[in-house]
């Protein structure tokens, strides 16, 4: 076996360093994410549309996981997993503008998760490693928060060129290519520096990891993981993804197209601040904090599909709120629940999980919003009233 190299950077500047990289990430994917609705809206796509595309895309960037995860632990190649899933990402963004067809849009989209899919389980493995002995909360709850900042400035930019363009969506994502290219230049720098970073697991300060089995094999992931899976999965069959609720914002006529970006960047401002206050929460009080994400879910849709400003601007500041509990302590929970040696595989079937779980709730929202308003709020609170009884009798505060 080759020799390993330990990492030549802390722990704490290892998050840091890599959540600068996903603020540039952030900077360029969410800078699109944030005019998908508008966008496909422009080139025909009806709210079902949006929604089942918007709703694969986050299943392919979840379900698909389900590949790389296991694919990362067995190589243990978790750099080169990273670094091609943002390769992709940062290659199809700027595409996106000059799509000027529905289907290669929608393509696109799918594309740019796609991405995420194959550098997710490899990346949240390599912070998970780094967190072990600074506290897995804190840990992924500041790379989150600097996730998200990257997501503020991007639809703000996107915003800006979109004003100046006169709603001209090719040189409005084109921009993103340079915070990509960054991106990409730094995560290079930061393999040199930590070429092993399941070396900060090994660390005297880390807790000791679960053995594995006497014959050589993996570990079994526990039973604990399982029922957290089901939990979270039933809390994102009632969560509608963004690109219905800017399709309702700018289809009643609430919001100027180039006025979304600026109503995102609010919500991943909102994002970064749940993240960070969840994510010192959960390192306290336990897992019982988990709970905000049901009781945040339930509240976004009856003030989102409202026809009045300031609830619609309310509900999706709840959304984003929802998100930030859902990108970073569900993140560091799969952590202390799992052994290092199948990390990356427990974050690609978790995630494969929440993906059937996001595409329906996508598609359920799509669906129900061209029917009903009430019925879909009815039916959101439902599933997160289901999501709380079943957190609550498994006993999952008390893992």
């Amino acid at each position: 076996m080759a020799k390993l190299t330990r990492p030549t950077i802390t722990a704490w500047r290892f998050v840091l360093t890599f959540g600068t990289v996903s603020l540039l990430a952030d900077f360029v994917y969410e800078g699109a994410r944030a005019v998908t609705g508008p966008l496909l809206a422009e080139l025909g796509a009806t709210a079902v549309v949006v929604g089942v595309v918007t709703g694969v895309g986050e299943a392919a960037a979840l379900l698909l996981r389900l590949v790389s995860g296991p694919l990362a632990d067995r190589t243990k190649r978790f750099w080169a997993w990273t670094l091609a899933g943002y390769a992709l990402t940062v290659i199809s963004v700027p595409a996106l503008g000059f799509s000027g067809a529905l289907w290669v849009a929608c393509t696109l989209v799918i594309l740019e998760r796609i991405g995420k899919a194959v550098r997710s389980p490899a990346k949240d493995a390599l912070l998970s490693f780094a967190t072990s002995s600074i506290g897995r909360g804190r840990g992924f709850a500041v790379h989150e928060a600097m996730d998200q900042l990257g997501a503020v400035i991007g639809p703000l930019v996107v915003a800006g060129m979109l004003a100046l363009t006169g709603n001209n969506y090719g040189p409005s994502l084109a921009v993103l290519a340079l915070p990509g290219v960054a991106a990409m230049a730094l995560l290079v720098w930061l393999r040199a520096k930590a070429p092993q970073p399941l070396d900060f697991e090994k660390s005297p300060q880390a807790p000791a990891e679960t053995p594995t089995l006497g014959n050589g094999s993996l570990t079994p992931l526990p039973r604990a993981f399982w029922l957290y899976s089901v939990f979270t999965g039933i809390t994102m069959l009632g969560f509608a993804t963004f690109g219905i609720l800017s399709f309702h914002m700018v289809t009643r006529g609430l919001f100027a197209p180039v006025l979304v970006p600026v109503v995102y960047a609010a919500v991943m401002l909102v994002d970064a601040v749940a993240a960070l206050a969840t994510g010192w929460a959960y390192d306290r009080f336990g897992p019982r904090v988990l709970l905000l994400l049901p009781a945040l879910s339930a509240l976004v849709p009856v003030l989102s599909f409202t026809d009045a400003v300031i609830p619609v601007i309310l509900g999706s500041l709840l959304w984003g709120a929802a998100l930030g509990v859902q990108e970073s302590t569900l993140r560091a929970t799969i952590a202390d629940l799992v052994s290092a040696n199948r990390r990356s595989t427990a974050y690609g079937i978790f995630a494969a999980v929440l993906g059937v779980a996001t595409a329906g709730g996508g598609a359920l929202a799509g669906v129900l919003y061209g029917i009903s308003v009430p019925v879909l709020v009815g039916v959101t609170i439902a599933v997160q009233l289901l999501a709380v009884i079943m957190f609550v009798s498994t006993r999952l505060s008390k893992t």
